[in-house]
């Protein structure tokens, strides 16, 4: 079977020879880790929503059936982003989300 090429680029890091921060940057990480957590600015953070089915892919059915399923382009582009096995990891939201709701029925 022939594999894809990746698009994917890795980059590592030599924990031994760290790059050079500047006096600026230096002072910008002093003044943050002297920063009260109450006083950090969160606002443009991603907000993580306080769901069961974020650990969904802890638990991976065993039987799948294929489907034709149509999703909003942003939505499968972030599935796509979070690496291989991203449609496993669709199936295993949406399992973890009947399961809620199996569990607290309106």
């Amino acid at each position: 079977m022939p594999t894809k090429e990746s698009n994917t680029i890795k980059r590592t890091l030599d924990l031994d020879k760290l790059p050079r921060l500047s006096a600026t940057q230096k002072a910008r990480l002093a003044a943050v880790a002297a920063m009260p957590d109450a006083q950090i600015d969160y606002s443009d953070a991603p907000s993580l929503p306080q769901a069961t089915w974020m650990k969904a892919a802890d638990r991976l059915p065993q039987s799948k059936q294929q489907i034709t399923l149509r999703l909003d382009a942003e939505v499968l582009e972030f599935f796509k982003g979070t690496g291989q096995r991203y449609q496993t990891r669709i199936n295993a939201v949406l399992r973890s989300y009947v399961e809620a709701h199996k569990a607290h029925p309106k």
